[in-house]
């Protein structure tokens, strides 16, 4: 382990050497960052012209939270997000558990359809939900924010799937087979052994599914309904209207959370017991 940590040191060290490497890195660094960076400062700006600054205020912030139309989006966006990320986490579990547990023919085949979401372009996927959608209402009658729910929920699969089946894949299965071994159930041992080895995964999974459920703005743009206003589309159709230091305060309540999220998911990836 002390040579492989060492050969990755050097060639770490060998990378930064080559020509241009360290200025190209800060280069695509700026044009990443400085963008949000500049949003976040003027989400602070007292004036309401959002490239003249003036002093610092969090008025813009208090007006956003004054805002009906802003909190009623907010609570759709949260609504959706939870409950997608609940259906999604726990199909994700099973999916995990089947293919990295399981042993039947065309494991593979099924890893990788799980997986496909990922790789397909989302308006192509937006576009085939909204089409699917349609037949289904038509046929059923039925309306409401079940549609944009199932939606969410399907599109989060991929994303949840992926860090529950890394950390089934570190597990050893050592522990399920003493507690098989000690005349335990099946269910005893998913319960016991498990599923509390599986926690730090199955949370990040769920976490990842919640910040992917709650920016989305593709899908939720051609599925949802009258009244079914996330707060990613209130935001964009805003920002049709003019930017506002009101929409750079939403902006950056929704960068913290997803900063918070993601670094929480990034912890329990790394957590090992």
């Amino acid at each position: 382990m002390k040579s492989t940590f060492l050969t990755r040191s050097a060639g770490t060290r060998e990378l930064r050497r080559q020509p241009l490497f360290t200025g190209i890195s800060w280069l695509v660094l700026l044009f990443l960052y400085a963008p949000i960076f500049v949003l976040v400062v003027f989400s602070f700006n007292d004036n309401r012209s959002v490239v003249h600054w003036t002093e610092f205020s969090l008025r813009w912030y208090s007006a956003a939270l004054e805002n009906d139309d802003i909190r009623n989006a907010a609570f759709v966006s949260i609504q959706v997000a939870l409950t997608a990320t609940v259906f999604s986490t726990v199909i994700a579990t099973m999916a995990a558990l089947a293919t990295a547990r399981g042993v039947f023919r065309g494991r593979a085949a099924a890893v990788a359809l799980i997986n496909q979401p990922l790789m397909i372009p989302e308006i192509v996927t937006a576009i085939a939900t909204l089409s699917f959608f349609s037949i289904l209402r038509q046929l059923t009658g039925m309306t409401g924010l079940g549609w944009l729910i199932l939606a969410h929920t399907v599109f989060c699969i991929p994303f949840a799937y992926m860090p529950i089946r890394a950390r089934l894949e570190d597990m050893p299965a050592t522990f399920e087979t003493a507690a098989a071994d000690l005349y335990a159930s099946p269910w005893q041992v998913f319960r016991h052994v498990t599923l509390p080895l599986l926690m730090p995964g199955v949370m990040a999974g769920a976490m990842l599914a919640f910040v992917v459920s709650l920016d989305d703005v593709i899908l939720t743009l051609l599925v949802a309904g009258p009244g079914e206003t996330t707060l990613p589309i209130y935001i964009l159709g805003q920002i049709r209207r003019g930017v506002t230091p009101e929409v750079n305060a939403v902006s950056t309540i929704l960068i913290g959370v997803t900063i918070a999220m993601v670094a929480l998911t990034f912890l329990l990836q790394r957590k090992r017991k």
